[in-house]
């Protein structure tokens, strides 16, 4: 008695049999409990000082950025600050008055990794526009300004 459903089996049509191993397979992993993976949150390096995670590396516009203090109604609206001017070039590079180096762009934080300027950091607060960053990762009152028509 128990050789009839091989028999049942050996004479349907091979495309019935695979629809129902499909069904089958697919009855199968519905009703098993769900897998728990194992939480590796821990075990990924975690961000230091400063440190974007998930973003794109970028550039930013070529360029002389002008750096200035904001000024105050009974004087100059702003101050700049000549020593902190500086001028993007290609391949990440920079260089200001007091020499060249390299910065790295991750998602809306820019930070100097080379050069006179290395560890200063800023947020990119537009196409144009960088603020800088204090320690704290708080936006500091130093604001650069790219500025066109300037070699």
């Amino acid at each position: 008695m128990a050789a009839a459903p091989f028999k049942a089996l050996l004479t349907m049509k091979p495309h019935h049999i695979l629809l129902l191993a499909l069904c089958a397979a697919g009855l199968a992993a519905t009703l098993q409990e769900p897998v728990h993976s194992q939480d590796r949150t821990a075990a990924r390096p975690q961000p230091g000082r400063g440190a974007v995670i998930g973003d794109m590396l970028g550039t930013m516009q070529h360029g002389f950025y002008q750096c200035a203090l904001p000024g105050d109604a009974s004087g100059e609206a702003f101050v700049e600050l000549p020593g902190e001017s500086f001028r993007i070039g290609q391949g990440s590079s920079y260089v200001s008055e007091a020499g060249s180096g390299v910065y790295l762009m991750h998602g809306t934080n820019l930070i100097f990794t080379r050069g006179p300027k290395k560890d200063q950091r800023f947020r990119r607060m537009g196409a144009n526009t960088l603020q800088v960053l204090k320690d704290d990762d708080t936006l500091g009152r130093m604001i650069c300004s790219r500025l066109g028509g300037v070699d």
